[in-house]
């Protein structure tokens, strides 16, 4: 007989946030899988829920994962807990769900806590369309190329950050992104939780004078597609006409959906195009 692996979020701060399902679902499973088993004690403690933990992380990911995979195929139920909000979000639990699912486990998620969405609604941003990032990686040449990514992108963008690279992370933002509007949060659901909106510029600013404190959570204002649209527009206006069709015809487009693909580079109508060109050809015969 088949277990089955539970995704238990857990809070974040405040401990009245977890569920009752939860709550029943730790009591009721056969173990626990803990990010941090020294950390989780303490909230099974608090709960008074007996049920014996194995610890699952980052480093042993991949073959712990296989043990406990195979513990389920023999029926034993597992709950995933990490040690703050819902497992697998910017933490090793997706390892153990890939494996779950490929070995045919029926994996179930229990919703709660979860800082990057508690963040965002609290924010005063733009909550309809975000990306979340996480924390930036720590390699240079990949935390470049994520930040070189970052500049176009139109959506809020949530990300975590610890206090000690806290101003770094806000110096390296407002240098490639631009003096942006962010809310800078912390402390999420404790006693003293705070949001702070701001810009990138100030943030800094504050954070220069001020010891940063507690996990931070910084929501970031997308880039306004307007100006990724004229950037692109200045950007071809800077090559001619014919230069510009002649990219599209290299690849193999008509003349007809070339015109067209270079007026809506350039936001410009079709007609001009075809007479910019019909012009230079006449300047070219006389």
């Amino acid at each position: 007989m088949t277990g089955k692996l539970f995704l238990c979020a857990t809070p974040i701060g405040n401990l009245e946030d977890i569920t009752f399902r939860v709550l029943n679902t730790l009591k009721e499973v056969d173990l626990i899988a803990a990010e941090d088993t020294r950390h989780s004690i303490k909230l099974l403690n608090h709960f008074q829920i007996k049920t014996p933990m194995t610890s699952y992380h980052e480093y042993n990911k991949v073959e712990k994962a296989r043990y406990l995979v195979e513990q389920m195929k023999e029926g034993i139920k597992v709950a995933l807990i990490t040690d703050a909000g819902t497992p697998g979000i910017s933490d090793p639990g997706e390892e153990l769900v890939r494996q779950a699912m490929e070995a045919g486990i029926p994996v179930t998620s229990l919703p709660g806590p979860a800082a990057c969405i508690t963040a965002l609604t609290m924010s005063g941003l733009a909550t309809r369309r975000f990306c979340f990032e996480a924390f930036l990686p720590a390699d240079k040449k990949e935390r470049a190329r994520i930040l070189e990514e970052l500049k176009r992108e139109t959506r809020t963008i949530i990300l975590y950050e610890a206090p000690h690279h806290l101003t770094k992370t806000l110096k390296e933002l407002l240098d490639a992104l631009g003096d942006r509007r962010v809310t800078v949060l912390r402390e999420l659901t404790k006693k003293y939780e705070e949001a702070f909106p701001t810009t990138l510029a100030g943030a800094l600013e504050r954070f220069f004078q001020e010891e940063p404190k507690g996990e931070f959570v910084l929501v970031v204002e997308g880039r306004a597609p307007e100006d990724i649209l004229r950037e692109e527009q200045e950007s071809w206006e800077a090559i001619p006409i014919p230069e510009h069709m002649e990219r599209y015809l290299s690849q193999g487009m008509d003349s007809k959906s070339a015109m067209k693909a270079v007026a809506k580079d350039r936001g410009i109508s079709r007609r001009e195009v075809y007479q910019f060109l019909l012009d230079k050809e006449n300047k070219i015969k006389s």
